[in-house]
C-alpha cells in the first residue's frame, strides 16, 4: 500500500512537472507570426501571370485589385497598397497588413484537457488503491492467518467483486478447514471415550480370567468338573474381550475422510481438456510421453471437480511409481457408462498386492523411499463412489492400467 501511494505521489509530481514545462514553452513562444497578405499577394500575381481573373473576395487580407486606367489618382489610396507590373499591366494591389494573432485562448484549451487528463489518471489512480490493492492486502494476510489457525472469522466480500472468486475461494477453504479441525476434533473426543469405554468394560472380564488361572495353577480347583467349569469361564471372558477388541476395530477401520459433491451432468471433453493442458506441458518437462486417445464426447454423471481429482491422483501416481517413460489414457464404453483407463509403464507392483491398492494407508511393496500416505487411490474410490461410479485396477504386461467407472444419464 504504502508504495502504491508513493507511486500516485510520483505521478502527481510529473504531472505537475508536464504541466509547467508545457505553460513555459507557450508563454516563450512568439506572439506573432509572419504576416499572410504577402503569401497572398505572391499568390494574386502569380495567378494573374497565368491569364486568371482575380478577385479580392477570395483573399482575407487583400481589399483591393486595381488595373491602371491612365487616371491621375491611380497611386492614391487610403489604404497600403503595392504596384505589381504583370503582362505589361500595372496593378495597384491594396491590402490590410495584419499580423496573425496566436489564439489566445489555446494556452487555456492546452491547460484543460492535460488538466483532464491529470483528474482521470488520479482518479483511475485511487480506484485502484481503493478497489484492488487495498483489498488485496487484506487478502494476502488471510493465508497467514489460516496457517496460524485463524479459522473462525469469515472472509469479507470486497464490494468492487475484483477478487469475489478469490475471496469467495478462500472463505471455502477456511471452513473446510475449520470443519476439518472440528471433524478431527469430534473424531478424537470419540475415540477417547470409546477407548476410556472399552478399557473400563475390559478390566471386568479380564480380573476374572486372572482369578481364573491364578485358581488353576495353585491347584485350587482339584475336581475335574470345577477344573473344566473354571475352563469354560476363562474362555467365556476372554470371548467378551475379543468383543471388545473387535468392535474397537471396527470404529478405527471406519472412514477418516468425508467429501462433498456437486452431482450434476457435464461434457468429458471439459475434464479431459484441463487433464490434458494441466499435464502435457508438466510430463513435457520430465520427458516422459503423454498421450490422449481419441473419444467421442458425451454427457457423464457425478462432479466434474471431483472426477479431475481423481484422474488427478491417478496420474500423479503413475508418475511417482511408473518408470518414466510413458502415461497414456484410453476410453471406452461398456453398457452405459463411459471407462476411463490411465496406463503407465514399468509396473513393479505384485500381482498379490494388487487387491489392496485401494484399501486406506496401505503401501505396495514397489513405493520404496517415495513419500506418501497410502490416501491417494483410497480417496479416488470414495470419490467415484460418491458419484455412483467405480474405479479398479489390473496389470497387464508391465503396465499398470487403473480404470474409472463413470455413468452416464439416464
Amino acid at each position: 500500500m504504502q508504495r502504491f501511494d508513493k507511486l500516485i505521489a510520483a505521478a502527481i509530481l510529473v504531472m505537475a512537472a508536464v504541466i509547467t514545462a508545457v505553460n513555459f514553452i507557450m508563454l516563450k513562444a512568439p506572439k506573432h507570426t509572419q504576416p499572410l497578405y504577402k503569401v497572398e499577394l505572391n499568390r494574386i500575381e502569380q495567378e494573374l501571370k497565368n491569364g486568371k481573373t482575380v478577385t479580392a473576395d477570395s483573399y482575407p487580407n487583400i481589399i483591393g485589385i486595381y488595373e491602371y486606367d491612365g487616371s491621375g489618382d491611380f497611386y492614391s489610396s487610403d489604404n497600403e497598397y503595392v504596384i505589381r507590373s504583370i503582362n505589361g499591366n500595372t496593378y495597384r494591389i491594396e491590402y490590410t497588413d495584419k499580423a496573425v494573432v496566436k489564439n489566445s485562448t489555446l494556452p487555456i484549451a492546452v491547460n484543460s484537457c492535460m488538466g483532464g487528463m491529470f483528474l482521470f489518471m488520479l482518479a483511475v489512480l485511487f480506484h485502484i488503491r481503493r478497489n484492488i490493492v487495498k483489498p488485496f492486502g487484506k487478502v494476502s494476510d488471510l493465508p497467514y492467518e489460516l496457517a496460524k489457525g485463524t479459522l473462525t472469522t469469515p472472509v469479507k466480500e470486497n464490494k468492487g467483486k475484483y477478487f469475489g472468486k478469490l475471496t469467495w475461494g478462500l472463505d471455502m477453504l477456511r471452513q473446510e478447514l475449520e470443519q476439518s479441525r472440528q471433524r478431527d476434533l469430534d473424531r478424537a473426543k470419540k475415540e477417547k471415550t470409546l477407548l476410556l469405554s472399552l478399557s473400563h468394560d475390559i478390566k471386568t472380564p479380564l480380573s476374572a480370567v486372572k482369578l481364573y488361572s491364578k485358581a488353576l495353577s495353585k491347584g485350587l480347583y482339584p475336581d475335574a468338573e470345577k477344573q473344566r467349569e473354571a475352563a469354560d469361564n476363562i474362555n467365556s471372558k476372554a470371548d467378551e474381550i475379543e468383543g471388545y477388541v473387535a468392535e474397537m476395530i471396527e470404529e478405527l477401520n471406519t472412514d477418516v475422510l468425508t467429501f462433498d459433491f456437486n452431482n450434476t451432468e457435464f461434457y468429458l471433453a471439459d475434464v479431459i481438456g484441463r487433464i490434458n493442458d494441466y499435464y502435457r506441458d508438466k510430463l513435457s518437462v520430465l520427458k516422459i510421453d503423454f498421450t490422449v486417445a481419441e473419444f467421442g464426447n458425451c454427457l457423464i454423471s457425478g462432479d466434474p471437480d471431483r472426477l479431475e481429482e481423481v484422474l488427478q491422483n491417478i496420474i500423479e501416481n503413475a508418475i511417482k511409481y511408473g518408470d518414466g517413460r510413458n502415461i497414456s489414457i484410453d476410453f471406452s464404453d461398456e453398457e452405459n457408462c463411459r471407462l476411463i483407463t490411465v496406463s503407465n509403464s514399468g509396473c513393479t507392483l505384485a500381482d498379490t498386492e494388487l487387491n489392496h491398492i485401494f484399501d486406506s494407508f496401505w503401501r505396495g511393496s514397489n513405493t520404496g523411499s517415495q513419500p506418501g500416505s497410502g490416501l491417494g487411490l483410497y480417496i479416488c474410490r470414495q470419490l467415484m463412489n460418491g458419484m455412483g461410479g467405480d474405479i479398479f485396477a489390473q496389470i497387464d504386461g508391465g503396465l499398470m492400467k487403473v480404470t474409472v467407472v463413470c455413468s452416464k444419464p439416464q
